[in-house]
């Protein structure tokens, strides 16, 4: 029998997914009325109906991206179980120090 904290975790998880998607769309809809702006520039008809797609573009992102915030600010705080595409910081390792990539590693001789 599932528990309660793992069912609220997987839909906190589905939820998160759901809101990735629907922000790409946001997205989408800001850059059709960016557009629909640039492209009907002469007449003022079609720049406000621009203007106003974008507006709601905006106003669809920041929504979307607080009620993210605010599922992965539950599950954080109710030590629910978090999805896996969100990487820590700290788990990126650092370049090897003899790395020809690593960014302070200048071009010497030995490297080559």
């Amino acid at each position: 029998m599932p528990s309660i904290q793992g069912l609220i975790g997987a839909t906190g998880g589905l939820v998160s997914y759901a809101i990735t998607l629907l922000a790409g769309i946001a997205l989408l809809v800001f850059f059709w009325g960016l557009a629909k702006f640039i492209f009907h520039a002469g007449s003022t008809e079609k720049k406000d109906e621009g203007k106003n797609v974008m507006f709601w573009g905006i106003i669809s992102l920041f929504v979307m991206v607080s009620v993210w915030g605010i599922v992965y600010f539950f599950q954080r705080s109710f030590g629910l179980v978090v999805p896996n595409n969100i990487v820590d910081p700290m788990d990126i390792p650092d370049w090897p120090e003899n790395s020809p990539f690593n960014p302070g590693n200048t071009p010497s001789d030995k490297n080559v």
